[in-house]
């Protein structure tokens, strides 16, 4: 996905264009030229251009007068105003009016290369900065991998060695278990570090905005669009793009992603314009995409783009080695952030408790049901009441039954009932075995909560 930058050169003296076009070709620039003003507006309105190196003397007009609308057209647009030296003060008034730079006539091609480069820097910073403004920044303070268990630390050295490559990852695990913090790992790891990691929460965006999220949108593209935005995708250009509940994303986003993918190239919603961008793919799932696939849900191809290399983040319950320093480390996180007034320490009962526990939540529901400890300690010893409460009445795992012949007796009448009324029946049992606590009960059938929101509404079931 590598961004082979556009420069238009607007001069009616075709053999200086050629001599131009020709030297910065040898660095990979892609040359396009223009004799006349109209000309050059025309690939402008048509072609997303990174820099403009602009005569001031034209057929049909002039730099000074065209320098405007080339800005109003492209506003990240770098100028520089080629001028013979009758016309030097001319090209300080066009530096006033927004260009980067001006060079005199004939050009010492080396020093205009260095102008270019320097111009194009400049754009480059221009668009970080935009796109800082304008994002929230969802990214931990701290990366801290706790890894003293055996398949974590197989984990571990798997993302060290991936992390090397440019090559796309789909990380794998249930709810909680901590893929955002080896999408991290793989970034801060990588040759990329000194780049954005953007991370784009699929199931949280809404259907109808996530277009614009990740590909930004020009003013007047929709209702409610009164500025300009860069998408989540161009901010993350030469860094990471982090696509976490990938198995969430609409199918009709699906495909865009995908061409994006496969070209590096998108365009902004209510923009025709092409942009590229060079970015690396991380993204990551709690659910099953192969059966997602079958079901109509995920495309195939976009599921072989994603997983170049996949990575698979074991639940907590299949690692108990790493509880004790999961809760160790929360504590002094925690204790430090939020200037809880004790040392607190856990009572070896209720670690014991922690030890047993299943965690269909993973970390995530450690560090919940810890953080709960925190606030109903009394005397910064934590106890199993503190932690558990009324939680200890939730059972471990899903409703189960003993025989295929138990679980079907529940329909009755319907000897065979679908595949929806199967999946209806034991979201509601959950639901009712977790008293209603639709996290809980998300977390244990392993989808998101939104997902299962959405489960509901197509069974007619409300809040």
């Amino acid at each position: 996905m590598k961004h082979c930058q556009k420069i238009l050169i607007i001069d009616d003296e075709e053999a200086l264009r050629s001599i131009i076009a020709q030297r910065l070709k040898r660095k990979d620039y892609e040359m396009l030229e223009a004799g006349t003003v109209e000309e050059g507006l025309t690939l402008l309105n048509d072609t997303l251009i990174d820099a403009v190196l602009l005569d001031i003397k034209l057929p049909d007009g002039d730099g000074i007068t065209l320098l405007p609308k080339l800005k109003q057209l492209q506003p990240d647009l770098q100028v520089v105003m080629l001028t013979g030296n009758g016309t030097i003060e001319s090209a300080i008034e066009a530096m006033k009016l927004g260009a980067y730079d001006y060079l005199t006539k004939p050009c010492n091609l080396s020093e205009l290369e260095i102008t270019l480069q320097k111009a194009l820097e400049n754009r480059k910073l221009l668009l970080e900065n935009k796109g800082l403004r304008q994002v929230v920044n969802r990214q931990t303070s701290e990366l801290k991998l706790i890894a003293e268990s055996p398949p974590m630390k197989v984990l571990l050295e798997m993302t060290r060695k991936v992390a090397q490559t440019d090559t796309s990852v789909l990380i794998q695990g249930e709810s909680g278990v901590g893929k955002e913090l080896i999408a991290q790992a793989i970034h801060l790891c990588s040759s990329r570090v000194n780049r954005p990691c953007i991370p784009v929460n699929a199931g949280a965006i809404p259907e109808a905005l996530i277009e614009s999220e990740l590909f930004g949108h020009e003013k007047g593209a929709f209702t409610g669009a009164g500025t300009q935005k860069i998408g989540l995708v161009e901010m993350a250009d030469s860094g990471t793009l982090f696509l976490d509940e990938i198995g969430e994303m609409p199918l009709s986003i699906q495909v865009k992603l995908l061409r994006f993918l496969e070209s590096g190239e998108f365009r902004r919603v209510g923009d025709t314009r092409l942009r590229r961008v060079d970015v690396r793919i991380v993204a990551a799932t709690n659910r099953d995409l192969q059966q997602e696939i079958h079901r109509g849900r995920f495309r195939e191809d976009l599921f072989y783009r994603l997983n170049g290399l996949t990575l698979i983040v074991p639940p907590l319950r299949e690692r108990p080695e790493d509880i004790i320093p999961l809760v160790k480390h929360f504590l002094e996180t925690q204790g430090k952030q939020k200037s809880f007034p004790h040392d607190y320490s856990l009572l070896p009962e209720t670690m014991e408790k922690l030890l047993t526990y299943d965690f269909p939540g993973n970390v995530r529901e450690l560090f919940h049901l810890i953080e709960r400890g925190l606030i109903l300690s009394i005397d910064g010893k934590i106890r199993p009441k503190d932690i558990w409460g009324k939680l200890e009445q939730i059972h471990k795992t899903p409703p189960s039954f003993d025989s295929a012949e138990e679980f079907f007796n529940i329909f009755r009448d319907n000897h065979h009932p679908s595949l929806e009324d199967v999946e209806k029946h034991y979201i509601l049992a959950t639901l009712k075995r977790v008293k209603g606590n639709k996290t809980q009960a998300a977390n244990l059938l392993g989808i998101s909560v939104r997902n299962l929101y959405r489960k509901l509404q197509s069974y007619g079931i409300g809040e």
